[in-house]
């Protein structure tokens, strides 16, 4: 089993979204994401995508995206991003589902020995001016992510851990966060988001911190191909 992962697809929702109104690189983004999951992907592998998937305000609307990605080869594993609105329900999201297409909220899942788990995040607080709302979502979330981990725990204590997050859980600027913290408290092997574009993928870490290896996975980050972030690649 090989492990890859793509972000923020942004997928049209049933509406035509023209993605290159953010830069002439999306033109046809989704196509090249396909040919690339295509030609590199088999059946029994994994495919993490940390949110923002569907532009849908409803289900219903994103149900052609994710039967559209679910047409492609793996096993899928989704996490909700800041603008997948029409995730509201996980009980009904999960019962609409297609068979090799999970969506993962504050819990873990294990296949083939590997536990995956994760949350969707929020913004870091920038020190002591950190507005009082950030910072109580900031800390909503990081007791999301706990939920998520005692749970990959206790599914799999001593079984390799990766995590998914849509906002960053540390900069290259801000390496310990509250998330990272509990990432390397628990033993994560590794941790992969998205949510920057643009000028902002230059503001991404991508490496190691206390014994965690994060991985930025946005599509326009990685030039619309899949990253493989298997427990032996670096």
């Amino acid at each position: 089993m090989e492990i890859w992962a793509i972000g923020d697809l942004h997928l049209p929702g049933g509406d035509i979204k023209p993605m290159d109104v953010f830069g002439e690189h999306w033109k046809g983004h989704y196509d090249r994401i396909r040919e690339d999951w295509s030609r590199k992907v088999a059946p029994e592998d994994v495919v993490l995508i940390p949110g923002d998937i569907s532009w849908a305000m409803q289900l219903g609307d994103a149900l052609h995206d994710l039967l559209s990605i679910a047409e492609l080869p793996g096993r899928i594993l989704l996490i909700r991003g800041n603008h997948d609105y029409w995730w509201s329900s996980l009980t009904q999201l999960r019962q609409n589902l297609p068979e090799n297409m999970f969506a993962l909220q504050n819990d873990a899942l294990v296949l083939d020995g590997v536990v995956f788990c994760g949350t969707r995040g929020w913004n870091i607080p920038a020190g002591s001016q950190a507005d009082a709302q950030t910072v109580k979502l900031y800390n909503r979330e990081c007791g999301r992510l706990e939920l998520s981990l005692k749970e990959a725990r206790r599914l799999g204590d001593g079984l390799p851990v990766v995590a998914m997050m849509h906002y960053p859980p540390l900069y290259p600027e801000c390496t310990e966060t509250g998330f990272t913290k509990l990432l390397s408290d628990y033993g994560v092997s590794r941790c992969v988001y998205g949510h920057l574009h643009g000028p902002s993928i230059r503001r991404g870490f991508t490496g190691c911190v206390g014994g965690v290896r994060y991985d930025l996975v946005s599509c326009d980050a990685l030039q619309f191909q899949l990253k493989n972030i298997s427990l032996t690649q670096s």
